[in-house]
């Protein structure tokens, strides 16, 4: 799905991503993991058309996609989400979610006058597509809460719902656990491995718990200091000396911590 091919990206003289080489395939939910400041958020935003490459390409199915801007990757379904999750806060919901697919009837000012009956069968097409998002992520009863007054790990499995109401192909979790309760985290686990065995979605999760990344992900990617140190199960990485002298710098007498 994703090719990422000696992907740099420096701020001055600081490589955040410095020659980064790495495959996403298809269908998988793959975990990337490393020590605060390997890059791996910049290298999200590299591939996501957030930030520009310094240099590098990245391919999606055999296309070169390198620089594109989010808009457009994300209707060629490449989708990411965010550690501090972007919810519009003074909206429901239901109306977060209704709001995302593009290309919209009522977009346009000479539609809200001319075009009022395909803009509510739109809407209405739209309002149960919502209702049922918020069915599969079991969160149905927060349909016309505010987005802004419900816990953080439900603003994150609105996030997720929100790809569900596109057609997204690869979606990029960023530390889609960060701060959420074991009890929502598990929910949030179980919604991943639903997308990607039922809809067939493929994900790539920046993520710290390693309980999590184990429980979804295979193959697991390690990076540190701006490049791809190692790939494997998530045993595999555990087990990696490299691995663990990136996390600790301490070599094999605290590999444990790594676990």
């Amino acid at each position: 799905m994703i090719e990422v091919k000696n992907l740099h990206r420096h701020f001055g003289g600081f490589r955040a991503v410095d020659g980064a080489t790495l495959e996403i395939e298809t269908g998988s939910i793959t975990g990337l993991v490393g020590p605060n400041g390997a890059g791996k958020t910049t290298l999200f935003n590299v591939v996501a058309g957030v930030l520009p490459p310094t240099s590098g390409q990245v391919l999606m199915a055999g296309e070169d996609i390198t620089g594109l801007p989010p808009h457009t990757l994300f209707h060629k379904g490449l989708l990411r989400t965010f550690q501090i999750a972007h919810e519009f806060s003074s909206m429901s919901c239901r109306e977060n979610l209704m709001m995302v697919p593009g290309g919209q009837t009522g977009e346009t000012l000479w539609n809200t006058w001319f075009g009022r009956k395909r803009i509510a069968n739109e809407e209405r097409a739209l309002r149960a597509k919502a209702d049922e998002v918020l069915e599969f992520l079991t969160i149905e009863h927060l349909a016309d809460h505010k987005a802004g007054q419900v816990s953080g790990g439900q603003k994150k499995l609105l996030e997720l719902g929100r790809t569900m109401m596109v057609d997204a192909r690869i979606v990029f979790l960023d530390e889609v656990g960060a701060g959420v309760n074991r009890t929502l985290l598990n929910t949030i686990g179980d919604a991943i491995i639903r997308l990607n065995k039922e809809r067939g979605y493929t994900f790539c999760m920046i993520e710290h718990d390693m309980d999590f990344i184990g429980r979804l992900c295979d193959p697991v990617i390690v990076m540190a200091e701006g490049k791809v140190l190692s790939k494997g199960t998530i045993d595999e990485i555990k087990a990696d000396e490299r691995v663990i002298e990136a996390y600790l710098g301490t070599g094999l007498k605290n590999k444990d911590a790594v676990s």
